[in-house]
């Protein structure tokens, strides 16, 4: 997912962006709120956390209900120490898709932003993936093939789930970049190739059929298929 965050706390904020970064999420900063509306409504964002009280004329209610008027759709979860029935009421009034107040765990933060990003695409993205005998579960992330578990690390779980997702097509370079790393440009960088080659050593053993394929010139593809 491509995040935005609207928070003005310095230690709270590399928290959260330390974390986004790890679970394989890209995300932009802002620390006020004049540079948090300008982001919110000028970039492309799957997910917004937007803080309640910040520096400044403009606090994290009034961006919401500014981009709600006009018609921005792009879920937003506020973060706030602000946590009385009434402040609750008052942010998802606001326009807010979800509450959560400080402090609070990364992982439930993480968890609600998958929630939030699983609503608003109108799919169940939580149904488990297969391919052959290569099994993929996205809410409990795990992957095993067979009876063999397979640990990866959150990158590596997104390319797979990207590759599953498209299952029997061709996926391209500039589809992974786009998708999987958020690059809407070329990095002149291998690592596409690098993370492909890593996920394969894992996924496809030589006593095993191979699932995940090169298709030469083309890109990459994962099937069963011969």
């Amino acid at each position: 997912m491509k995040i935005l965050l609207v928070e003005d706390n310095e230690r709270v904020s590399q928290f959260v962006l330390k974390g986004l970064l790890e679970a394989g999420h890209t995300a932009d900063h802002a620390s006020t709120g004049r540079d948090g509306m300008f982001l919110a409504a000028s970039e492309p964002y799957d997910v917004i956390i937007m803080d309640r009280m910040l520096p400044g004329e403009v606090d994290g209610l009034a961006i919401i209900e500014v981009l709600r008027k006009a018609g921005k759709r792009t879920p937003i979860l506020i973060l706030s120490a602000l946590a009385e029935v009434d402040d609750r009421i008052r942010g998802l009034r606001a326009g807010g898709d979800d509450y959560l107040t400080k402090p609070f765990a990364f992982g439930e933060l993480l968890a609600r932003l998958d929630a939030l990003h699983r609503r608003s695409q109108g799919t169940n993205r939580e149904a488990p993936l297969t391919v052959g005998n290569l099994h993929m579960d996205p809410l409990t992330r795990k992957v095993s093939r067979g009876e063999r578990q397979i640990a990866l690390q959150p990158r590596e779980f997104k390319l797979l789930e990207y590759l599953m997702r498209h299952a029997g097509q061709v996926v391209t370079r500039t589809m992974l970049l786009e998708n999987v790393w958020d690059y809407h440009f070329d990095p002149q960088t291998n690592v596409v190739d690098v993370h492909i080659s890593k996920l394969r050593q894992k996924i496809d053993t030589e006593q095993e059929r191979p699932l995940l394929r090169t298709v030469r010139n083309a890109g990459y593809m994962v099937t069963a298929d011969d």
